[in-house]
């Protein structure tokens, strides 16, 4: 299970960087890492690190958005 787990989550993980420098989707990465992170702590720190990144970026968003509908 373990194997299928880390093969799983590498592959998703590879996709998923592939994909975003390719105009695509990041959820791949975010599915890789999740994957990865049962079995190998540095997959973790990089969910983390993820995470917190994609809640600055939409919260970025969110308020240019904001912004805008008010002009």
């Amino acid at each position: 299970m373990k194997a299928l787990r880390l093969t799983l989550g590498g592959i998703l993980f590879v996709s998923g960087v592939v994909f975003t420098l390719i105009p695509g989707s990041i959820l791949l990465v975010l599915g890789g890492l999740v994957l990865l992170s049962y079995d190998w702590p540095r997959a973790r720190t990089l969910l983390t690190f993820t995470q917190n990144k994609m809640r600055i970026s939409a919260r970025k968003i969110d308020k240019f958005f904001l912004a805008r509908k008010y002009r």
